[in-house]
């Protein structure tokens, strides 16, 4: 059966490996596809990567490295689920990811494995584990529920799919098992089937299931099928079904019968079963897809087969439901991704021809809506009719495919039926049917609405109309019209009747409805109308309108202007105001005149609405000067101001003040340049100085900025305005930090009497000039002082105001600041007054009146300075006497007292306040000792001792920097820099320290001396104080420092002080003394104090003399100092004596530092001896490792073999290692045969040439190391046998194979080698890499096998490596077959260009060049062809021809010069009617002069340059070329060119045709002429048919007169009046039938009014007649209208719309 006729259509939607998809990873468990929207891939090399194909986009694969088990998309978004096992547990980590989002959804641990899953709905994944199933829903944070346990038939299945229905009641799981004992190569398949209501579960055997939902004729609620394909074999017989049951039939309701049909297997499919079900919802068709690519459909009702075929030669393994084609998807192992869909034009007749199944055929078009049964159908209802089964043809005829039988013949022939009384009518009975099938068609729906308007049953109407069961039109609206408008105008708005829905609209006065659905439906009424009709009535309502029309899409359908009219001319300001205010709020500069315009109308009859549109400011665009004057007229000054553009006129109106708002008016001068405002003040100013001064001082406030500080200044200045000044200024201050303006302001306030202003401004102001102000108040002499007090104070003039307040006797004002404003400044004020030689009392009465206030420390400087100071002394004393501690009082005191001699030193010492310093510096010049009084008290050290240093009181310095005890300052007068330090540490020495009796001031004094590296003095100090028996000579730290001064500045003394003392820190000191190398005091010291160990490490490690340490160790036998010897002895290499002494010292813990030196030392003998004396001790495997290895090196094996089987913790594993690393392998052998490191022992053995057993232990150890090694000893052994046997342990390996070719092939062995690959192809673990390898070293070293190989393993092989390996080798044939089968069809074909003697091959080559990506390959194919295989290029080119660019083609060839070698491709391809295609090929039938070509080329493809071939060829030798010019030029409509052309050559027939094609009058009368010139009647007679259409009566019978051819014009004359005849004829005819028409028209309204209606069953008994219709008001009817009415107003026109005619 041809394929285009088959019922099933098969395509190719995709094929992976086009995509990149590596053919080992199309399997069942690396590919996906939950629905036909997405496939999955999942991909482990070159590294792990899950692909997700879109189905919409599949050439853009989006590819992700992730690394999972499995993968699966979810069938409708793009979510991604991952399941991946943990690491060494039988879990599986479950995650699901969105990836648009690039965010996890959920993930769960589950704590089986999950052997397969499945999204079973787009929410919900099942989950099947060895034991259970689960589901697993992505919403929320739920985990996996489990749903039911697996069956016993299941166990030990593997699982291939798991379904739900729709429902999710039932659940179906399905799987695979080996086959019977019998027949163990047919797979069973085994199914559980589980209910979730009633929790229950059915095993059944079955390959493959699906469920379905099928309505059941006589049930209302759909039924769930599952239908299921089953294959077994029992007692040798197979046995193939399918069966299709109801799941959970429902009670009292009509049931599925269950159904099932065998399943016809070829002979050649015997072993093939079911692996997939899908059922197509869309059609009702079940398709089981086999293993092997067989495709069975059956009928889901009926379980009827319907169609087998094979739809894939390679094994299906994963199909997919295609819902939205009602089709399915298969994918092969192949990688070919298989749409199957139903043929929906053939497969009914398929069935009805094929089958001769009518019933079915009948039964598919009605469910898929299918073409291809209408005969049937048709035929079929019929039948029914004339078996009066009307119900069934009802039926039948609603559910007719694609709705052949919804005609309005149907409906005549129900309405023919006559009505039995008692029955329902057929027609109602249709209806009915129709109605409960969905929804009716035009027509239907129209007869029905009459039917039951008829009835006056409105109500069924709207509730039709809700259920959408009746398609709306225009009719149908006009129909329900006359009963009721709203629910005809939802009609009309349905059936999108624009005219009739802007009509009703109107009607209802719902004119916004009118735009809006106007717009909705691109409809474009009359707006003028409406808006004129809306206005006489609803002036708003019309505002409005007019809105919303400005509102429009596209702008408003009526001028702007034209609507303002409309309202002007009704006097309708507002209303036009409103409307113009609206529509011109976008300011746009077109309509400046309309804004003009609102204004003017406003401004004339409505001033302030005008003043209120210039106050919103939303016009910029109309006419400024005239609105300027308009505004001016009507008292709107501001609005005046604002749009005049000239100085003079803004002058005139700016005077009026009087009837402009201040406000206003400021604002205004804010708009003006600084010139134009202060012009204007001016003017201002002039008119009216006392009036305008107010607005111009706000002025110049508001925009001092833009009019300048400085001239308003100097305005105001002009007019002599220091109040407008003051005002002016005065809001400026706060801002301003110009001095100039703070000064006038301050002289503005001081002449406008404003004293207080000045007094704060005075006080306040940061920024005016001191100077220049207080000068300025002096002179102004204000009655007032404190603007200068202010002054004076804040910038320091306290003198000179102090000097003009007293000069100008204002002692009052004196007084005043110093007791109110500034008591601080007293002094000043007392030292002026003494300048100016003010009277004492009122001096001391000033300075008492403040009393505390007053601060004395600047009070005693200034009388101090006049040498006053007695003056304050009635002051002080009175301080004192009120209790004041103030250190200036005090001092005051003091000086005076120090002045007056009175017992000075008593105040000295008992006064606590006084300040020690200052006094003290006081008395320095008067009395030294008195300053070191005062310096003592105070303990100011740094005064004292320069007082005394300079006045020679060392005696005082002494004993005071002795009781100080200050290191700070004994550093200071022990600095040798001090030239007066040797008379201070005399008068210590002497005088300061003998006196002392406080430990604390000797060990302050010490450690002064000794912070000063002053050791001879401190010696001779501390001899004083410990030798000679002073209360001090016992100290144990005056004797320690004694000893340790001597060590560092006198070791000479050390012995004797050691000998003499015995108090002192022995142990301390003996470190002391090591250090300064004094080692035979040390030693001293440690044997006085019988420290024993520190006397031998003094002898050992400073003296370094071992023999008196040793003779020291004897004498005191002690193990300590025994140990100390051997490490002194160990660290000068005598190891043997060490280890002697270590052994008395029965010392262990220095085994680490003896095995080290015994091994540098080689003396293992001893070693041994010591290390036997240490296991004694201690349990260290380091002890017993190195005892082994000692033996080792002495060679007692034997001794090893016997302490390895004795109890030890030696470290065996390292002790191997280490006599292996250092070649004693007998005793490594003992070792690791003993410990069974089978690795270790082979490599062992290697090394002992022991090759046969190092190959037995490796075969131990098993590690791909061990083989290594072993392989390669042997390989440098020429031991090939022994290597083959460890290579092939090592080659299964991927990642040693390189290693070991890499190793063979250095030393020359290539057939060794390739013996042992050829034997690793026959492993059971080889792999990839092995293939691959044997075919690298084929291509290097055996080129004739290389073919072979690849051809018999091209599945197996790591290609890119070999084609790497073939491209370095230069085999191009082979690399070109490597590139085939990798798909690198572009390599391939580079390949076999670049390399055509050996890799070339026509055939070959052709099947390459149509599967490569880059097409220039294509180009670069023709250019190899044309240069080295032109007698192919034809036949290359016919197999790129859909894949090439013919243009660059051409171009190609013809710039070679070989354009004619490819005249067959260009033949073959001009279908495609390219330019260039179809002048190279004119050009060369031109050149060949093969006319008929070129005619039918230029007939058949007209892009080409048609001018210039017409002028290439017009002047062409041949006549029939130069006729093909003329017919180019007649194609192009160059008529003239043509004609010309034609005529040149006698060619009269095609000027004719040509001059008649053209359908210009013209051209045919100028040819009529020519051939009256010419003299060629019989032309001319011709030229008058073929152009009959042009040529005018009156100028053919005018030409043919006046040339005597009235006889050749005669036929052209007849058939001219016999057209014109008819036409006439015709029209009269068409008259008569109109008015028979109208009578019959006339007669069948009197006919339906008086009979009774057909379906009078169907209405009340009776019903009134219209308005106007029956009775005497029927006499009229049908009656012209009377005349000079002629109808609608118009005058009486003449029947058809023509002028009267007269006889004819």
């Amino acid at each position: 059966m041809a394929a285009a006729n088959a019922p099933i259509t098969m395509k190719e939607a995709l094929t992976l490996p086009s995509i990149g998809i590596n053919a080992q990873f199309i399997t069942f468990t690396n590919v996906t596809m939950e629905s036909e929207k997405y496939i999955c891939v999942r991909e482990t090399a070159p590294q792990n990567s899950v692909v997700i194909i879109d189905m919409s986009m599949p050439s853009q694969p989006l590819r992700r490295p992730i690394t999972a088990d499995s993968a699966l998309m979810n069938p409708n978004s793009r979510i991604l689920a991952l399941k991946a096992s943990l690491p060494g547990t039988t879990q599986d980590h479950l995650q699901i990811f969105n990836i648009e989002l690039k965010a996890k959804i959920k993930s769960y641990q589950m704590p089986e494995q999950v052997v397969f899953w499945k999204w079973i709905t787009p929410k919900l994944l099942g989950l099947v584990t060895q034991a259970s199933v689960y589901h697993w829903s992505i919403e929320g944070e739920s985990e996996p529920v489990k749903m039911f346990d697996r069956t016993a038939n299941l166990a030990n299945n593997q699982i291939i799919n798991y379904r739900c229905d729709p429902s999710e009641k039932w659940l179906v799981l399905i799987g695979i098992a080996p086959g019977s004992p019998d027949r163990p190569q047919l797979v069973k398949g085994n199914m559980q089937l589980f209910s979730v209501d009633q929790q229950r579960s059915q095993a059944l055997e079955a390959h493959a299931a699906s469920f379905a939902s099928f309505k059941v004729q006589g049930n209302e609620n759909p039924s769930i099928l599952i239908s299921f394909a089953t294959k077994s074999s029992n007692a040798g017989q197979v046995t193939s079904k399918l069966h299709v049951i109801e799941l959970g039939a429902q009670p009292g309701k009509a049931a599925f019968t269950k159904k099932q049909a065998d399943l016809f297997f070829p002979p050649d499919f015997n072993d093939d079963f079911p692996v997939a079900m899908q059922i197509s919802h869309k059609y009702s068709l079940i398709y089981v897809i086999t293993k092997l690519g067989l495709l069975f459909v059956y009928d889901l009702e009926t379980a009827t087969a319907v169609y087998r075929n094979r739809i894939s030669p390679d094994p299906i393994f994963l199909t997919s439901e295609a819902s939205s084609a009602g089709g399915f998807y298969a994918i092969n192992r192949r990688g070919q991704v298989l749409l199957a869909t139903v043929n929906e034009s053939t497969i009914v007749p398929f069935v009805s021809g094929q089958l001769n199944n009518l019933e079915l055929a009948v039964n598919l078009a009605k469910r898929g809506n299918l073409p291809g049964a209408e005969n049937l159908v048709v035929q079929r209802f019929q039948e029914l009719f004339a078996q009066t089964k009307y119900k069934e043809a009802a039926e039948l005829a609603a559910d007719s495919p694609q709705g052949i039988l919804r005609t309005p013949d149907t409906v005549a022939k129900f309405q023919s039926v006559p009505v039995q009384a008692g029955q329902t009518p057929p027609l109602l009975q249709y209806f009915g049917t129709l109605l409960t099938k969905g929804k009716l068609n035009a027509f239907e729906s129209l007869e029905l609405s009459r039917l039951v308007v008829n009835q006056n049953k409105k109500n069924l109407l709207e509730n039709w109309l809700a259920e959408d069961k009746l398609e709306c039109s225009e009719e149908l609206g006009d129909l329900v019209k006359t009963v009721d408008n709203d629910l005809a105008l939802k009609i009309y708005i349905k059936a999108r009747a624009t005219p009739k829905v802007v009509a009703a609209f109107a009607e209802r006065r719902e004119f916004d409805k009118i735009l809006i659905y106007s717009k909705q439906v691109g409809y474009t009424p009359d707006y003028l109308f409406l808006l004129q009709t809306i206005l006489r009535s609803d002036p708003q309502g019309a505002v409005n309108f007019a809105l919303m029309m400005s509102q429009m899409e596209g702008g408003c359908p009526v001028d702007y202007n034209t609507i303002t009219d409309l309202f002007l001319q009704r006097n309708l300001i507002r209303e036009a105001t409103a409307f113009l205010l609206d529509v011109l709020k976008p300011n746009l500069p077109e309509h400046a005149f309309l804004q003009t315009k609102v204004l003017e109308i406003n401004l004339v009859t409505f001033p302030n609405v005008a003043d209120a549109i210039l106050a919103n400011g939303m016009f910029s665009h109309y006419d400024r000067p005239r609105i300027a004057q308009l505004c001016e007229k009507a008292g709107l000054y501001v609005r005046a101001l604002q749009h005049y553009a000239e100085l003079p006129d803004i002058k005139r109106v700016i005077v009026n003040t009087h009837a402009i708002e201040p406000q206003s008016l400021v604002e205004f001068f804010g708009t003006l340049s600084k010139e134009w405002a202060l012009e204007c003040m001016k003017d201002l100013l002039l008119v009216n100085l006392r009036g305008n001064l107010q607005i111009i001082v706000q002025v110049a406030k508001e925009y001092s900025e833009q009019l300048g500080v400085d001239a308003c200044i100097k305005l105001f200045e002009q007019f002599k305005s220091y109040e407008g000044l003051y005002f002016f200024l005065g809001s400026y201050l706060s801002s301003s930090e110009d001095p100039d303006i703070h000064f006038k302001y301050i002289e503005a306030a001081a002449k406008t009497g404003q004293i207080k202003e000045v007094e704060r401004v005075t006080r306040e102001s940061n920024f005016y000039d001191a100077e220049k102000t207080k000068n300025f108040l002096m002179e102004a002499k204000l009655p007032d002082a404190r603007p200068l007090i202010n002054v004076c104070d804040r910038f320091g003039f306290v003198p000179d105001l102090t000097h003009y307040l007293y000069t100008n006797n204002m002692l009052r004002y004196i007084e005043g600041y110093v007791q109110k404003v500034n008591p601080g400044n007293a002094p000043l004020v007392v030292g002026q007054l003494l300048d100016d030689e003010c009277p004492e009392d009122f001096i001391k009465g000033l300075i008492l009146s403040v009393r505390s206030l007053l601060p004395v420390e600047p009070l005693v400087d200034e009388c101090e300075k006049r040498n006053r100071l007695r003056l304050l002394t009635q002051f002080l004393e009175h301080l004192v006497s009120e209790g004041s501690q103030d250190v200036h009082v005090h001092n005051a005191l003091g000086k005076i007292i120090i002045d007056s001699n009175n017992n000075p030193e008593h105040f000295l010492t008992t006064n606590p306040y006084y300040d020690s310093r200052v006094v003290g510096k006081y008395c320095e010049k008067r009395d030294p000792t008195l300053a070191v009084v005062a310096y003592r008290r105070g303990q100011c050290d740094d005064e004292l001792i320069n007082v005394t240093n300079k006045n020679s009181l060392f005696k005082l310095q002494a004993r005071y920097v002795v009781e100080r005890m200050d290191g700070d300052l004994w550093d200071k007068v022990l600095n040798p820099e001090n030239e007066y330090r040797r008379q201070l540490i005399d008068q210590v020495v002497s005088t300061a320290l003998p006196e002392s009796k406080s430990p604390e001031q000797v060990s302050a004094a010490v450690k002064a001396f000794m912070t000063a590296d002053l050791p001879h003095e401190l010696i001779e100090l501390l001899e004083k104080i410990v030798l000679q028996n002073s209360a001090f000579s016992g100290n144990f730290n005056l004797q320690n420092l004694l000893i340790l001064t001597a060590i560092k500045a006198d070791p000479s003394r050390v012995m004797d002080y050691v000998n003499r003392l015995d108090n002192f820190d022995g142990p301390a000191v003996g470190e002391v003394a090591v250090e300064a190398q004094l080692y035979e005091e040390a030693f001293a010291i440690f044997k006085k104090f019988n420290l024993n160990v520190q006397a031998v490490n003094v002898l050992l490690d400073n003296i370094q003399n071992i023999a008196r340490a040793v003779e020291f160790a004897f004498r005191v036998e002690e193990d300590a100092v025994w140990s100390q010897v051997g490490k002194a002895q160990l660290r000068d290499g005598l190891v043997s004596d060490a280890i002697e002494s270590f052994i008395r010292a029965d010392d262990a813990t220095q085994f680490l530092e003896v095995i080290h030196a015994a091994e540098d030392g080689d003396v293992y003998h001893d070693l041994v001896r010591y290390l036997l004396m240490v296991r004694q001790k201690t349990k260290e495997p380091k002890v017993d490792s190195e005892l082994i290895y000692s033996y080792a090196k002495i060679d007692r094996l034997g001794d090893i073999e016997e302490f390895i089987l004795m109890p030890n913790v030696a470290n065996l594993h390292n002790v191997g290692d280490r006599l292996y690393d250092e070649a004693l392998y007998e005793a490594a052998k003992i070792i690791y045969a003993f410990i069974s490191n089978w690795a270790k022992l082979a490599v062992t053995l290697v090394k002992l040439k022991q090759f046969q057993g190092a190959v037995d232990a490796a075969r131990k150890a098993n590690s791909s190391k061990t083989w290594k090694e072993v392989c390669f000893a042997c390989v440098d052994a020429e031991e090939f046998r022994l290597a083959q046997i460890c290579g092939l342990n090592i080659i299964v390996q991927v990642d040693d194979l390189e290693e070991v070719s890499e190793y063979y092939q250095n030393r020359g062995c290539f057939n060794e080698l390739i013996s042992l690959m050829e034997s690793g192809l026959g492993l059971e673990r080889a792999h990839m890499g092995i293939f691959t390898e044997l075919g690298v070293l084929y291509a290097r070293y055996r080129h004739e096998k290389l073919m072979e190989h690849i051809k018999l393993f091209s599945t197996r092989l790591n290609i890119p490596k070999l084609i790497r390996a073939c491209d370095e080798q230069q085999h191009w044939k082979e690399l070109v077959y490597l590139y085939i089968q990798y798909d690198e069809f572009d390599n391939a074909a580079s390949t076999v260009m670049n390399h055509s003697p050996d890799a070339w091959d026509h055939m070959q080559f052709k099947d390459i060049a149509v599967k490569v990506a880059n097409v220039e390959l294509y180009y670069k194919a023709v250019h190899f062809y044309l240069q080295e295989h032109p007698d192919l290029i034809n036949d290359m080119l016919n197999v790129l021809a859909l894949r090439v660019d013919h243009t660059r083609v051409v171009d190609i060839m013809r710039k070679a010069g070989y354009l004619h070698l490819v005249k067959p491709y260009m033949v073959a391809v001009q279908s495609n009617d390219i330019s260039a295609v179809n002048e190279a090929l004119n050009e060369i039938y031109v050149e060949e002069e093969d006319y008929d070509r070129l005619r039918e080329s230029i007939d058949l493809h007209d892009n080409f340059d048609q001018i210039g071939l017409a002028q290439k060829i017009e002047k062409h030798e041949l006549l029939e070329m130069r006729r093909v010019a003329a017919y180019i030029y007649k194609k192009a409509g160059r008529w003239k060119q043509s004609i010309a052309l034609s005529k040149k050559d006698n060619l009269y027939k095609d000027a004719m045709e040509t001059a008649s094609q053209s359908g210009d009058r013209e051209l045919a009368e100028d040819l009529l002429v020519y051939f009256i010139e010419q003299g060629k009647k019989e032309c001319f007679a011709s030229c008058l048919f073929v152009c009959y259409d042009l040529i005018r009566a009156d100028v053919a019978l005018e030409l043919a007169w006046m040339n005597n051819m009235i006889d050749f014009a005669f036929p052209y004359l007849l058939q001219f009046i016999r057209e014109y005849t008819g036409k006439v004829d015709e029209l009269i005819k068409d008259k008569i039938e109109a008015a028979k028409e109208m009578k019959a028209k006339e007669s069948e309204e009197k006919d339906v009014i008086k009979q009774q209606n057909m379906y009078a069953q169907l209405l009340p008994l009776a019903l009134p007649a219209p308005p106007g219709m029956g009775g005497a008001g029927m006499s009229g009817y049908g009656q012209p209208p009377p005349q000079g009415m002629g109808g609608m107003g118009m005058p009486p026109m003449p029947p058809f719309g023509m002028p009267p005619m007269g006889g004819y």
